[in-house]
This record gives C-alpha cells, structure tokens and sequence, in this order.
C-alpha cells in the first residue's frame, strides 16, 4: 500500500475525538473584538431589514422597500455559526417590524389599562417578542436546511415564511402581504391562495435577489424564475380585474350609506346615559341625510346604537320613546349595539337589520371575540384573571352562526347580507363561513377609536381589502371614528373617509355614501379550499426537515 493511502487510512481510523482535538490545536484562536463586531454587524443587518418592513406599509406606504426588506436578513441567517444565533437573529427582524407597526399598542395600554408608562413598554416589548416569533421559526429553519440541502432562497424562503407566518397565532393578525394592500393588482392571487399568496409572491423576489448576489449556481435561474412568477400574477391580476369589472357592470347595485359617529369610548351612551340621547340625534340627522340622498340601506357602525336592546325585541320602540332607532327616515338601516337577555351573565356585541316598516328582520351576534378586551381566556376557569382587566372588558358571550342577514330593497330586489363585526374582517378563516352563505354583500360593523388616528385604523382598512378578493364580492366597513370605506370585488377602495381621535380632537358626526355591485360571494378557489395553499407550503417545509435530520448512510467499502 503506497505511503499516502496508508496515511489516509490511519488518519481515517482515529478515533474522532482526536481527530478533534488536532483540528482545535490547528485553529487560530478568535480576536473577541472581531467576533463582537461581527455580531453587531449581524444585528444590524437585521433591524435594518425590520425597519424596512414596516417602513413598507401604511401609514409610511415606502411599498417598493417590500421587495428588498427580508434580503439584509436572509444575509444574516445564512452566514451564521448555528441555527440557534439564525433564529435569535431573525427574530430581531420580525420584533422591529412589529413594534414600528403596532407602536400605538403602549397608548392604548395607558389609556385603557391605566398602566404607567414603564409598565406600559415593558407589555409592548413582550407583545412585539411574541408577534415577532414567526421569524424565529423562519431564521431557525432556513439555516438548519440550507445547512444540508443547498436549496436557492427563492424556493426555501417563501416556503418557511407562509408556513410559519399561518401557523403562528396572533393576538392581532397581520400577514406581511399588508404592504400591497393599496396596489390590488398584486393582490388578485388572493382569491386562489389567500394572502398568505401574497406573502410568498414578496419572499420570492427577495429570495430572488439574495440567490442572484450570493449563489453562482442560482445567479440567473433565480431572477429569471421570480420574473415569471411575478409576471405571471400581474397578468393573472390584470385578467381577474377585468373579469370582475365587466361582471360588476352586469348585476343589480346598491347605494349604501355609512354613518360615522366619531365618538370617544369614554363617553358612549351604553355606560353615560347623560349623552345617550344627543348620540342618537346625531345618528339619526346623517341618516335622514342619506336616504334624501338616495340610499337604499343605511350602516351605523359598531356599538353606535347608545343603549342596550333587550334580545327578544321584534320591531323598533314606539315613537314616543327615547330609544327609538330610526325617526323621520324609513330606509332599512343595520345598526351595531349590545343586546342583552334577562338573566344572562353576559351581553352580546350585535348587528341588526331593521327594514322598511320597523320590523327587526336579522341579527348577527360577533363570534369571534377579541382576547382580554371582550372574553378573558380561561376566566370561568381562573376567575382572578378578571381582576386583570379594567372593570367592564371581557363581558361578552360570542354568537353562534354567521346567518346573513335579509335585506329587501322595495320594488327592486332581496339582498342576502354577510356581516362581520370589528376585526372579524380580517380572519379569513372566519369570512370563509359568512360566505359559504352566499351573501352578496359584506358589511363590517367596527370601532377602531381605541387606536388613535395615525397607524391602527389604516391597517385594519388595509387588511380589510384582501377580504373583497379572497371573496370576490363588495365589502362595505362602518368605523365610529373611521377610516369607514367602501371597497369593490377587486380590492380597489372605492371611497373612504378619514380617521378621528375624539379623545383629542372631537369631531362631529359624519356620513358617506356610495353604489356597490351585489356580487354573490364564495365562489372563489380560496372561498373552497381554504388555506391549501399554506398546507402545501407547510408540508414541503416538514419533508425537508425530516429530510436534514435523518442519518446519512455509510457508503460500502
């Protein structure tokens, strides 16, 4: 045997601790200083890529950064020493996106919750860890696999982001598609795959570009491939809008107005029954002005209605009571209020539809109740969790079924009405069974005055829009202190109003009002098989980490 395959095969038959032990002894020792650097180089990179997400989306609307923001991060999460620093790394990211997009969370703590200041940051930065921990999953899986199988970003990326994006729960539920909210030509692909669609479409740019700087294999395949992807959903975008736009013109419409009351929390009538009264008056001058307008259904938005209606009421109080709902105009109107049975623990945050003649014809009860703010999860369990709250949160019981509610234009038509109450909106999973009803139209009843008027209420809008696709029907959104809006079956706002604080700035009450088409919703891909698009996504991602840890076989001698 020659002497240098002998050495070889000695070499070879060492045990691996000194194998081990020789390459140690063969290593330079690190400079402390340059790892130090390195590590905030790397942490950098990643608040960098943060801030160009959030930097991406309303109200700052720099949408261009969107295609760019993961790549400083996937830099960062590729070249580190192990998949643990990648997640922590990454996580980094996703923190900052949250805390530039949801910073308004530490104001409404202090004027809600009565938290001091402090206290209130410190909740903020749990929140914004939390929130931010899709990206810890997404940094930690795409190292570990790239790791072992050297797969280009522009595949591995998109798959890990929409895994992780939908299997992470949310206290409020934002996708990173929010940033093409105001462009509806990149967001038709929503009615296939929902918007976590749109979450892929951004990661396989940004895949794209990180492959075409860093990967000689994958330099001109990985842009070639994400410019067809991308051309392919523009011109798939630009032949559903088409589509929609030329059967819009065909069906029945509907002229809608919305009343928006622009009062604060602190001073509705449901709990200071001294304003009651001028509430209701205000409510019911901008809707006299909309039906001399021409509106065929009146909105009020949610909890507007400044009493509480007892839930076996049939029709509207007679005309000599103070709580009368309508008084001098007759159009079917859709109030939000709290309803309440004799004897129940707790009341129920509701829509009901009040047609021509007075007579109550529909009520939706909101099923999807917000954590902390209307149930405490676990609080019949541990009642000391109420303790937690502000007296007066977490009193809510939810609905029961999402039953549209009947509409009858005299004369014209029956209207079968989808409604969704406060964030409601935003849940596809929820929307996707106000459809299988097949209304023609979806009202969203909401109060965003908790939030301010700068960042919160444009988000909502902006997520809001995704729901006209996924759907392909007409949405219209009632707000108490706005931004109310009504949106088309493309995702296009057809109009909005503004946003208010009345905790700051009182502002009077307001209406708006706009013609929709009535087109039936659910028939969409999404509206039937739901988030398959993600489940494919999730299971790709499943089979290539089973794929990286499992044993690599000896090769025979």
């Amino acid at each position: 045997m020659p002497k240098k395959t002998a050495s070889r095969v000695a070499r070879a038959q060492e045990p691996s601790s000194a194998r081990n032990r020789g390459a140690e002894q063969r290593k330079e020792p690190i400079n402390p200083v340059v790892k130090w650097s390195a590590g905030w180089r790397a942490l950098s990179l990643c608040v960098l890529s943060g801030c160009l997400w959030f930097l991406a989306c309303t109200p700052y609307n720099l949408w261009l950064l969107a295609w760019i923001a993961m790549v400083p991060g996937l830099f960062v999460l590729d070249n580190a020493s192990t998949t643990r620093r990648a997640g922590y790394f990454c996580w980094t990211t996703g923190g900052v996106a949250v805390a530039g997009g949801f910073y308004w969370i530490v104001e409404l703590l202090r004027r809600f919750a009565d938290m001091p200041t402090p206290l209130a940051r410190l909740v903020f930065l749990l929140f914004c860890a939390t929130q931010g921990i899709a990206f810890l999953f997404f940094g930690m899986t795409v190292h570990f696999i790239r790791r072992r199988k050297r797969l280009p970003m522009i595949v591995l990326a998109p798959l890990a982001m929409v895994t992780f994006e939908w299997l992470t729960p949310q206290v409020f539920p934002w996708h990173l598609a929010i940033v093409l909210a105001g462009h509806p030509l990149a967001i038709q692909i929503a009615d296939l795959t929902g918007p976590l669609g749109v979450t892929a479409l951004l990661l396989v740019v940004n895949g794209a570009i990180y492959d075409l700087i860093t990967d000689r294999r994958h330099r001109l395949t990985s842009p070639l491939a994400a410019a067809i992807f991308l051309a392919t959903s523009l011109l798939y975008g630009s032949g559903r809008m088409r589509h929609f736009d030329a059967l819009s013109a065909t069906v029945s419409k509907l002229r809608i107005g919305i009343v928006q009351p622009n009062v604060a929390y602190n001073e509705k009538g449901v709990r200071h029954p001294e304003w009651a009264r001028s509430q209701l008056d205000d409510l019911q001058e901008q809707s006299r002005q909309l039906e001399r307008a021409g509106a065929q259904l009146i909105v009020w938005s949610e909890v507007s209605y400044p009493y509480t209606i007892p839930r076996d009421l049939q029709a509207d109080f007679p005309e000599t009571s103070p709580m009368r709902i309508r008084r001098g105009f007759t159009t079917p109107t859709v109030i939000g209020a709290l309803t309440h049975a004799p004897g129940d623990q707790y009341s129920y945050n509701s829509g009901l539809l009040l047609d021509r003649g007075g007579t109550i014809t529909g009520r939706y009860d909101k099923m999807r109740l917000l954590a902390f703010g209307e149930h405490i999860p676990g609080g019949d369990m541990f009642p000391w969790l109420r303790d937690l709250v502000p007296p007066g949160f977490g009193n809510f019981s939810p609905g029961k079924n999402a039953d549209p509610l009947p509409l009858t234009v005299p004369g014209q038509l029956n209207v079968s009405v989808g409604t969704a109450i406060c964030y409601e909106d935003i849940l596809p999973g929820f929307l996707r069974e106000v459809s299988a009803h097949r209304p023609q139209l979806i009202i969203n009843l909401t109060n965003d005055t908790w939030f301010g008027e700068k960042v919160e209420p444009w988000e909502h809008l902006a997520l809001a829009t995704f729901a006209s696709v996924e759907q392909r029907t007409a949405i219209v959104r009632a707000v108490n202190s706005g931004v109310s809006a009504f949106i088309d079956p493309n995702g296009r706002i057809v109009e909005k109003t503004y946003a208010v604080d009345p905790y700051l700035h009182p502002h009077p009450a307001s209406s708006s009002i706009a013609t929709l088409p009535l087109l039936e919703a659910g028939h969409t891909v999404y509206a039937q098989v739901g988030n398959l698009f993600a489940w494919l996504c999730a299971v790709s991602i499943l089979a290539l980490l089973l794929m990286g840890v499992s044993p690599r076989r000896t090769p025979l001698a």
